[in-house]
């Protein structure tokens, strides 16, 4: 279980305070208006973002002071951030081993995470030659393979077209049930992610305002949600 209790960043123009727990197998998506804070919280959980003061644990150990790479948690970015001079397979190989030099049983994991992605049959491809969709499979594979319990997601499908994101959400919400992640997801499509999301968090002006499950979306108790989601109701 992943804690965040009275998590601050502070800066000159804004203080951030977040208090929140997320669960193993649980996927929590962060709903709210641009620059409200919900990518700076990730950075904080992922240890891009100084914590100025509050704790971070995950079940029950503390993670404030590790460094990024020593944190059990991956993150996937709307920039997928693939490398296009590497082949699909080398993309993923990169998560376990910079070198690419892999043991008989990371080649395996390879390919066992490609073939639950979906993406089996394009190991041998380069990034240029996917889909927008491919090549988020690609990033989403990278994280898997690393095995990590807690999976970080920046609004990652969010320059795809409506029917393709629910797809890869509808992929996400079965890897996080089959592998126990405690996933976090940002998310400009509040709709979209409460079809998948186990509870949504509505952060607003670097503060959790609301959080709940779907019937957030037709019920906000708070002006600001009723706001952002116009009208108060999907």
């Amino acid at each position: 279980m992943l804690q965040l209790d009275k998590l601050c960043a502070r800066y000159p123009e804004q203080e951030l305070n977040f208090s929140l727990t997320a669960k193993a197998g649980k996927i929590t998506a962060l709903i709210g208006p641009s620059g409200a804070g919900k990518s700076t919280l990730l950075a904080m959980i992922g240890g891009f973002t100084a914590i100025d003061s509050g704790q971070l644990l995950f079940n029950g150990q503390s993670l404030n002071s590790l460094p990024p790479a020593a944190r059990p948690i991956t993150t996937l970015f709307q920039d997928h951030n693939l490398f296009w001079h590497l082949s699909v397979y080398q993309n993923i190989a990169i998560g376990l081993s910079p070198s690419l030099k892999l043991n008989e049983q990371q080649q395996h994991s390879i390919q066992e995470v490609a073939h639950q992605v979906g993406i089996a049959d394009l190991l041998k491809r380069m990034p240029a030659d996917l889909s927008g969709g491919q090549q988020q499979r690609v990033g989403l594979a990278r994280c898997l393979v690393r095995r990590r319990p807690i999976l970080l997601l920046d609004e990652p499908f969010s320059a795809l077209d409506p029917a393709l994101r629910y797809e890869l959400l509808a992929l996400l919400r079965s890897q996080a049930d089959q592998l126990q992640l405690t996933t976090l997801l940002v998310t400009h499509h509040p709709e979209e992610a409460a079809r998948v999301a186990d509870k949504l968090v509505f952060i607003h002006n670097g503060r959790i305002l609301e959080q709940g499950n779907r019937e957030l979306l037709s019920a906000p108790q708070t002006s600001e949600l009723t706001a952002y989601l116009g009208h108060g109701a999907i």
